[in-house]
């Protein structure tokens, strides 16, 4: 099972990114968990500066971007 975290405080675009992920995740028919990291202090814990960001099983992805489904899709596969 993949895990999934999307930090970003609840922002716009954090929320398409959680939309976002969430469609490539299952259009990946991958076994997925997914969470909403909103605490600030446990964004900059892992070392984020800017939202919305994108971890998969700890290994940060991106981060300051909104990611299509498509992009997504290729860090899911790696």
């Amino acid at each position: 099972m993949i895990k999934i975290q999307i930090l970003g405080t609840g922002c716009g675009k954090c929320t398409k990114l959680y939309k976002n992920t969430k469609m490539a995740a299952i259009e990946s028919e991958i076994e997925f968990e997914i969470e909403k990291v909103t605490e600030l202090k446990d964004i900059m814990a892992m070392g984020v500066m800017t939202t919305p960001a994108l971890v998969v099983d700890g290994e940060l992805k991106a981060s300051g971007q909104l990611l299509s489904v498509e992009q997504i899709e290729e860090f899911l596969k790696q």
